[in-house]
C-alpha cells in the first residue's frame, strides 16, 4: 500500500480540496481521542498481565542499593533518552524526604561513545563501560523498544558475567533480550506501536522508582549518610 494511501486512511481530511476548517478540526479531535485511548489501553493491558514482574524488579533494584550498588541505565535513539531519565529519578529525587540514590546513565558520556563506537564497534558501546566502573553488587536496565538491539544484549551478557542484576523494559514480544538468560527481569510491553511502548516505558520506571523507595523506606536513614564523613 502506497504511503499517500495509508495516511489517507488514518486522516481522511487530507485528501479532500478545499476541506473546511471545522471538519480539519474535528478529525484532529478526534485523532487525539483515538491516540490517547490507544495509549491508556497499552498501559493497562501491560499493568494487568505483568504488575508481579514490575513489583519483582522493583524488590530486585532495591536489594541493589541495599547493598550499596549502583543502578546503570543505557539504551539508544528515545530510549537513551529514557535512560536518562530513570537516572535522573533515583539521582534527584522529587518526593520530599527520598534519599538520591546512585544511578549511572551509560549514555551520557558523548566522548566514550564515540571512541568505542569508532574503534571498536557499536555493539560494545556499553560494555566497556561497564567493565571499568560496575561490580558485582550493582544493577542494570536497559530499554530497547524492539527488544533486539545488538548493543544492550551485548551489555547484559557482559554484565551477568559480571554478576549483576538485569531488567529490560522492552516491546513487541520481547526480542532477543526478552529471551536472553542474561536478563533476570523481562519487562515486556506487547504491542507493535513503538509510541505506545515508549508511553507504557515512562509509567513503568516511574513506578519501578515509587516502589524502590517503598521497600526502602526503612533504610532511609542509613541511605541517607550514603558518603558522609
Amino acid at each position: 500500500m502506497a504511503a499517500n494511501d495509508i495516511l489517507g486512511g488514518l486522516y481522511p481530511f487530507l485528501n479532500e480540496q478545499g476541506a473546511l476548517p471545522a471538519r480539519l478540526n474535528e478529525e484532529l479531535l478526534e485523532s487525539v481521542r483515538q491516540k490517547a485511548e490507544d495509549s491508556l489501553a497499552a498501559k493497562r493491558a501491560f499493568f494487568a498481565s505483568h504488575a508481579e514482574q514490575v513489583v519483582a524488579a522493583a524488590k530486585a533494584i532495591a536489594e541493589v542499593y541495599r547493598r550499596d550498588g549502583r543502578l546503570f541505565t543505557m539504551g539508544n535513539g528515545g530510549s537513551s533518552c529514557d535512560a536518562a531519565h530513570i537516572a535522573v529519578e533515583f539521582l534527584h529525587p522529587v518526593t520530599t524526604g527520598r534519599p538520591a540514590l546512585p544511578a549511572v546513565n551509560l549514555d551520557a558520556d558523548v566522548a566514550m561513545l564515540t571512541a568505542v563506537g569508532n574503534d571498536v564497534g557499536f555493539d560494545h558501546i556499553f560494555v566497556r563501560p561497564l567493565i571499568a566502573q560496575a561490580k558485582a553488587r550493582d544493577g542494570l536496565i536497559g530499554v530497547t523498544t524492539s527488544g533486539n538491539s545488538p548493543n544492550l544484549l551485548r551489555a547484559f551478557e557482559k554484565a551477568k558475567e559480571m554478576g549483576l542484576t538485569t531488567i529490560a523494559l522492552s516491546g513487541g514480544d520481547g526480542g532477543s533480550v526478552a529471551r536472553s538468560p542474561a536478563v533476570d527481569y523481562s519487562l515486556v510491553v506487547e504491542t507493535d506501536s513503538i509510541h505506545r511502548i515508549q508511553e507504557c516505558h515512562v509509567a513503568i520506571y516511574h513506578i519501578l522508582w515509587d516502589l524502590v523507595h517503598t521497600l526502602l523506606a526503612h533504610d532511609r536513614g542509613r541511605m541517607g549518610r550514603r558518603g558522609a564523613p
